[in-house]
C-alpha cells in the first residue's frame, strides 16, 4: 500500500512539473526568444548603425532590406508582450525610438508626403495602428493611440465602400489604389481597431472628431460585412477576399485572417455580451484545428509574410482560449491544441544557444543559420501565449 502511494505521488510531482503547466518554463522560453528578437534583430544593436530604430528582416545583419512595414508592428506586439510581462525597461526603451523610425525607414512615406506613416497597403497600415494601441494601453502614453486613430480614421474607415453596390456592398478595401478587392486581412484588422478605440476612448481623453458609439457601430458593421462574404458559417473557414468581380477566393484559407476574425469576434463578445460572437469564434479555431493541422501542428512557414501567419492566430487564439465563458470542453481543447502546438516548438523548433526559430516545427535553425525576421516573431508570439495562458480550472 505504502509502495502504491509512493507511485501516485511521483506521477503527481511528474505532473506539476511538466513544461505543460510549468510557467517558469514558459517564461523562461519567452524571455529568450523575445530577447534574441532584439539581438539578432534590432537594427540599432549593430555597429554602424546606430539610427537604425527598426527591425532588420533577417537576422544578423542577414537581410536590412526595409521595404517590409507590417512585420514591424508585430515585432513590437512582441516587445509590448514581453513588457507587460517582465516590466524590464529592455523592452519599453525601444517603443520612442521605434516610433520615430519606422516612418523614416517606412519604404512608401514618398508616396504620401504629407505623413510618412502612410501605407498603400490598407491592412499593413492596420497591423500599425493595433500595436500602437497596445503601446498606449501599457504606457498610458497617449502620443500612440492619438496617432493610431487620426490613421484609422483618415485611412482606413474611409475606404469603406457604397453599401448599395452590388454585390460587394460595403467592405473594407486592401489597397488603396484596388478599391474592389476586399480582403480578410483589412477587414478583420479594422473591426478589431474599431471595437478597441471604443474601448479606449475615455481613457484616451479623445475629445473632437467621432463619437464614442461611433466605433463600436463601425467595428460591428465591418465584423458582419466579414462574416456575410467570407466566413464559412457550417465550416468556419474565413475565405480571403472577393475580388473586383465580385468572386470570393475560396481556395486560400490562412490561419492569420482566421485570427484577426476570431479576435473580432471575442471583442465584440465583450463588449456587447452577445453569445453570437463568441459562438463565431469557436467555430473558426475550430476549424483551424480540423482542417488547417496535421499531427496537431501546423504547416511549417520559414519566410516572407506567411512566416507570421500562424503567429497572428496565436495572439488571439490564446484570448478566446482564457475566456472562462466558453464550455469546459471547449476550453480544454483549445488549451490542449495550443499546449501541443508549443511543447512541440519549444522542444524540437527552437536552438537552445541562439533561442531563435526558423519556421520549422521539428528541425531548429543551426546556430550560424540566417532566420527571418517573420518565422522568429511566430516563435515569440507563441512562447508569450503559454505566458498568458490560463490553466483550467478542474487541473
Amino acid at each position: 500500500m505504502m509502495r502504491l502511494s509512493i507511485v501516485f505521488l511521483l506521477l503527481a510531482c511528474l505532473a506539476v512539473s511538466s513544461p505543460a503547466q510549468d510557467k517558469g518554463y514558459w517564461n523562461k522560453m519567452a524571455d529568450g526568444m523575445s530577447q534574441a528578437l532584439v539581438r539578432h534583430f534590432w537594427g540599432a544593436n549593430f555597429e554602424g548603425y546606430p539610427d537604425r530604430y527598426y527591425f532588420n528582416y533577417g537576422s544578423d545583419l542577414s537581410n536590412m532590406t526595409t521595404n517590409h512595414y507590417w512585420p514591424q508592428a508585430h515585432a513590437m506586439d512582441v516587445l509590448v508582450d514581453a513588457y507587460m510581462r517582465t516590466g524590464d525597461d529592455l523592452y519599453k526603451n525601444i517603443f520612442p525610438l521605434w516610433w520615430e523610425g519606422m516612418p523614416r525607414f517606412n519604404f512608401a512615406k514618398d508616396m504620401n508626403p504629407k505623413d510618412p506613416w502612410w501605407n498603400v497597403f490598407v491592412d499593413d497600415m492596420e497591423w500599425i495602428i493595433l500595436a500602437q494601441i497596445r503601446m498606449f494601453g501599457c504606457t498610458h502614453d497617449t502620443k500612440y493611440i492619438a496617432k493610431a486613430r487620426q490613421m484609422y480614421d483618415d485611412w482606413v474607415w474611409p475606404t469603406w465602400g457604397p453599401e448599395d453596390e452590388a454585390p460587394w456592398y460595403g467592405g473594407i478595401t486592401w489597397k488603396t489604389d484596388v478599391s474592389k478587392s476586399k480582403n480578410a486581412c483589412s477587414n478583420g484588422p479594422a473591426a478589431l481597431i474599431a471595437a478597441r478605440l471604443y474601448r479606449f476612448y475615455a481613457d484616451a481623453g479623445f475629445s473632437g472628431g467621432k463619437v464614442r458609439e461611433a466605433y463600436l457601430n463601425e467595428a460591428i458593421k465591418i465584423y458582419m460585412w466579414e462574416k456575410r462574404h467570407l466566413f464559412d458559417t457550417k465550416t468556419g473557414a474565413v475565405y480571403d477576399h472577393m475580388n473586383g468581380k465580385g468572386e470570393i477566393q475560396k481556395d486560400w484559407i490562412f490561419t492569420y485572417n482566421i485570427g484577426t476574425f476570431l479576435g473580432a469576434a471575442h471583442e465584440l463578445y465583450k463588449i456587447t455580451g452577445d453569445r453570437q460572437y463568441l459562438e463565431d469564434a469557436v467555430l473558426a479555431s475550430d476549424y483551424v484545428i480540423n482542417h488547417l493541422s496535421k499531427g496537431g501542428v501546423l504547416s511549417d512557414a520559414t519566410s516572407g509574410d506567411g512566416g507570421l501567419f500562424h503567429g497572428i492566430f496565436f495572439r488571439y487564439f490564446v484570448k478566446l482560449v482564457n475566456e472562462e465563458d466558453l464550455a469546459y470542453d471547449v476550453r480544454k481543447r483549445f488549451h490542449d491544441y495550443l499546449t501541443n502546438l508549443a511543447l512541440v516548438m519549444a522542444r524540437e523548433g527552437v536552438n537552445p544557444r541562439t533561442m531563435l526559430y526558423g519556421g520549422r516545427w521539428r528541425k531548429a535553425p543551426a546556430d550560424d543559420e540566417p532566420v527571418g525576421l517573420t518565422p522568429h516573431l511566430t516563435g515569440c508570439m507563441l512562447m508569450e501565449a503559454m505566458c498568458v495562458l490560463k490553466p483550467l480550472k478542474n487541473e
